[in-house]
Formats: structure tokens, sequence, C-alpha cells
């Protein structure tokens, strides 16, 4: 493993599709990832996703993609959201989210909005304290059924250029 400030974070393409693929373990954290998707997640969801979202990334540790993340509107087409935001098991906890959502963010407030929207999960507590910790803030919350059909929280939240 290299030191974080090895780590080099690119436009992704059709050729990181099987590292993009490993990244995702378990129906559990593809549900986290990508609730639309179905176990096991395969090469043709992430192709429909590059053909539905935008500024495919990718963190690579050297040749090892270590983290993935996209943008996408909503239905509406006013809000721009992070998504799909993954970083390997090995590398949780070194500030490899962190690097990578602060360049998506980055992405959005220098090409498209003046706001970054991201979406989480009430149990995923990493990554809602990671957010909050790079200022986002909480606006919305929508009930979602979880696969083994319990209900959970989708916690929408954004981020102002202004604070950031």
């Amino acid at each position: 493993m290299s030191t974080s400030s090895q780590y080099q974070i690119i436009a992704a393409d059709a050729s990181h599709f099987n590292g993009i693929m490993q990244l995702i373990r378990s129906p559990e954290e593809l549900f986290l990832i990508h609730p639309g998707g179905t176990w096991p997640f395969d090469n043709a969801q992430l192709q429909q996703l590059s053909q539905e979202r935008s500024d495919f990334t990718v963190v690579m540790d050297q040749d090892v993609i270590i983290g993935f993340a996209n943008l996408y509107k909503n239905l509406s087409g006013d809000k721009h959201f992070i998504g799909n935001v993954v970083v390997s098991g090995v590398y949780r906890g070194q500030g490899v989210g962190r690097r990578l959502i602060c360049h998506m963010c980055d992405i959005i407030f220098d090409r498209y909005a003046s706001e970054v929207h991201i979406s989480v999960f009430n149990f995923n507590a990493p990554a809602l304290l990671l957010y909050a910790s790079l200022g986002f803030k909480p606006y919305d919350l929508e009930r979602r059924r979880m696969p083994n059909g319990d209900f959970s929280a989708l916690i929408h939240m954004r981020l102002y250029r202004r604070a950031w």
C-alpha cells in the first residue's frame, strides 16, 4: 500500500470497469453504493450507469483501482449529485474517500453548479460523518425499502460553494 499522496485520481473509462466491479464485495455493499443495482454487479450494469451518469472517476494506487465515484442529475435536472461512491475496504479510513469526494465537489463547482448534493443511508455512519466533516448538511429524507424488506432512511445532503 502506498501513502495517500501517491494515490492518483483520474477519469475512468470502460478499461476500468473490471477494477470498479471488484470494489463491490457483497449485495449489502452494492445496495449502499447503487440501490438500483442487482447482485452480482456486472459489466452490463456498469455500462448502463456510464450512459446515465457523467464524470466516472477512479482513485488508483499504482495500477490498482481503490476508489470510484461519478456524477448525476436528479430527474428535474436542477441538482448535481455525487453518486456510487466506493472505496476498497483495505483503504478505508486512510483519507481516500475524503480526497475522492473533494475531487468530485471540485468538478461540480468548476463545471456545473454552485451546490453539490449527495445521498447516504442512515445506517452508513462512516459516510455520514465524512460528508458532515466536509460541510454537507442534511436537507431531506426519503424512506427506502432495503433488500431484506425493512425500511431505512436515505438522507439527502448538500454543500454550497460558498462553504467550500
